[in-house]
């Protein structure tokens, strides 16, 4: 069986019609098209998306109406046509005209990927600055502690009396016997 060109199409929600993705995908020879409807982009899983990558195989090419229907933000289109190019497969959108089977339309993707990745260092850049200006503010960051110190001692000391179990001291406490094993283990690393 030689190589197929394979459709995909998406509409958020089931009062929109999937109708000109579908006829732009027929125009441009895909011999078989694959639908999520009612989906939305954000989903990590569309079952049409799925069962389409499923069937890919090396010299296939997928194609799309736009971009923003086959990803749900730009690193999510990235993975997903590296998984294609790590396929041995080819891809094509017809709005942005990005054809992977030609140099330019890999040069289009690469600077996609690259403005992804900086995107991606942008958020983590200012994720640790924000987190640095509230550490110098005092603010830590986390879960706040279930227990205060008093209690913490209690629960050691109890523990160590070997009168009470791990659950008898999680119901006197009110907390999960996780907590008194994380109270318990930060004692023995201390």
């Amino acid at each position: 069986m030689g190589s197929r060109i394979y459709g995909y199409a998406r509409v958020s929600t089931n009062r929109q019609d999937a109708a000109l993705q579908r006829d732009a995908l027929e125009k441009a020879g895909c011999d078989d098209i694959f639908i999520d409807e009612g989906v939305s982009g954000a989903k990590a899983h569309r079952p049409e998306l799925d069962r389409m990558v499923g069937m890919l195989r090396e010299g296939d090419t997928v194609v799309v109406w736009k971009l923003d229907r086959l990803g749900r933000s730009l690193q999510n289109l990235v993975e997903l046509v590296n998984r294609f190019d790590g396929m041995g497969v080819q891809f094509r959108s017809l709005t942005e005209a990005i054809d992977t089977t030609t140099p330019g339309g890999v040069l289009v993707f690469n600077i996609f990927a690259s403005l992804a990745q900086f995107e991606r260092d942008l958020i983590r850049e200012r994720t640790s600055a924000g987190l640095q200006a509230a550490r110098a503010r005092g603010r830590h960051g986390g879960r706040p502690t279930k227990l205060n110190e008093r209690q913490v001692r209690e629960v050691r000391r109890l523990y160590d009396s070997r009168t009470v179990t791990v659950g008898q001291l999680a119901a006197m406490m009110g907390v999960g016997r996780s907590t008194i094993y994380r109270v318990l283990n930060a004692s023995k690393s201390s």
